[in-house]
């Protein structure tokens, strides 16, 4: 598997299924399963999770960016 395409945070049926019983007190059927799956990634901002992990991890990450 090339670099550049390894899986670094993925969300899995578990996943939804543990938010759905502790909201709604019950797992969801297959077929909301898969309406929330076609959602999820809606919600979720990934440019800034990103960014935001970047600068906590190389907190210097910031000051090596020119501003020519």
């Amino acid at each position: 598997m090339k670099a550049h395409s390894k899986v670094i945070c993925s969300i899995n049926t578990d996943d939804i299924q543990t938010v759905a019983t502790e909201q709604l007190g019950r797992e969801l059927a297959a077929h909301e399963i898969k309406l929330v799956a076609d959602k999820v990634g809606d919600y979720i901002p990934w440019y800034d999770a990103i960014d935001f992990a970047i600068h906590d991890a190389l907190p210097l990450a910031k000051a090596d960016v020119s501003t020519d």
